[in-house]
């Protein structure tokens, strides 16, 4: 199945994987959770259930009104989805989902608040 892989610190990759429950685990490192991030793609972000709570790094934080509602722990997948399961990633959702996380996100806590900045490449 078609999909994108995000890891940590990098920008998104183009992956062809199985869709077995064993492939998916092994991608993201454990137990697999499915966040839906936008109701208007048929769309699935297949991440890690325990990444926060087992110290995986925060990768990529999800808006909602510009405002971050959650962050990603630990690499993840995003796929797309049909009735009953997961299938291959439209291109349409592939190419909007490579903009969207193409740069890796910093989290630093700051006078007790978290801070987000992006990573920019190329710069001095």
């Amino acid at each position: 199945m078609k999909a994108l892989k995000i890891e940590p610190g990098k920008a998104p990759e183009r992956i062809d994987i199985h869709n077995e429950l064993a492939t998916l685990q092994d991608a993201v490192g454990g137990y697999i959770q499915v966040v839906y991030p936008d109701p208007h793609r048929p769309v699935g972000l297949v991440c890690n259930e325990e990444g926060k709570c087992c110290g995986l790094e925060l990768n990529r934080a999800l808006y909602q009104n510009g405002k971050p509602y959650d962050i990603i722990a630990g690499t993840f997948l995003v796929v797309g989805l049909s009735a009953e399961d997961f299938t291959d990633l439209r291109e349409e959702d592939a190419a909007y989902f490579e903009k969207l996380f193409h740069s890796p996100e910093k989290f630093k806590y700051f006078a007790g608040r978290l801070v987000i900045s992006k990573v920019v490449s190329g710069g001095a």
